[in-house]
């Protein structure tokens, strides 16, 4: 369990501090986090990311994170106008603790993969990360969305182009497809193929570079550019990006090796 705030801690984003959650990762592979809510606790998800949840928690869905209750509407239009440039939903799910005692509710995402919690507070109240990684949050945490403005990596960055921006001083949780690396880097540049970066702290500095010559860049297999990033802070990478997974399924049904047996290839030669 993460240990709670300290009363001197970093100041809260937009005058709020988060709730403070308790949680527990479920599974090995394919993980799912348990959330444990406190009496007027709430925390935040993506829609359609619950999996379960106990007698006394009331969601309700709503248009944003609900970080800045005082806005107005012409806010809240423009921040879930923001999430709409990434592709998610505009609404958000909002689920509290309304019973006695603690409750439990039990998040995962649609795709095998790892769940990573990330303590805003002990990451500078700020983690950048793929436009479809975000899971749910502690309540207070600001959900929107950050342009990287450097010209290689808006032409040809792809997913890493708009990234989402979790700002706050509480739990987050990520998700990645396979198995998640936490790097730590002192200064050095890594090299990563733009669909294995997860997440990443702001010391990081990210832009997009040519993958080697061009006949490496033709045969290689790799992509035509990767990823670097260079700074002090840490970085999450994925071993398997749902989109090269989705790559790799489209393709075997396509050439019509997805039967994998001898009754499926006998199916093919006679037309089912």
């Amino acid at each position: 369990m993460p240990p709670a705030l300290p009363a001197g801690g970093p100041p809260p984003i937009g005058g709020k501090r988060s709730h403070e959650i308790d949680y527990e990762i479920i599974g090995e592979s394919i993980q799912m986090v348990e959330v444990e809510l406190d009496p007027g606790e709430t925390v935040i998800a993506e829609a359609g990311a619950m999996n379960y949840m106990e007698d006394g928690i009331a969601f309700e869905t709503k248009m944003g994170d609900g970080s800045t209750p005082n806005e107005g509407l012409m806010g809240k239009l423009m921040a879930v106008g923001k999430r709409a440039l990434t592709g998610e939903s505009i609404f958000m799910t909002h689920f509290t603790n309304r019973g006695g005692g603690k409750k439990r509710v039990t998040f995962a995402a649609p795709y095998p993969g790892t769940v990573v919690p990330v303590d805003l507070s002990q990451q500078g109240g700020e983690l950048l990360c793929q436009k479809d990684a975000f899971l749910c949050a502690a309540m207070g945490t600001q959900v929107g969305i950050a342009f990287n403005k450097k010209f290689g990596a808006g032409l040809f960055g792809g997913e890493g182009f708009i990234l989402q921006r979790l700002q706050g001083d509480g739990m987050a949780f990520v998700h990645a497809g396979g198995t998640v690396v936490r790097k730590e880097l002192k200064g050095e540049k890594l090299y990563v193929d733009t669909g294995c970066l997860v997440a990443f702290t702001k010391g990081i500095n990210y832009d997009i570079q040519r993958a080697g010559n061009l006949k490496s860049m033709v045969f290689g297999g790799e992509g035509l550019f990767l990823a670097t990033l260079q700074g002090h802070g840490s970085v999450w990478l994925q071993s398997m990006p749902f989109s090269r997974l989705a790559q790799r399924i489209t393709g075997m049904y396509a050439t019509g090796k997805g039967e994998g047996s001898v009754i499926g290839g006998l199916g093919n030669l006679f037309g089912d």
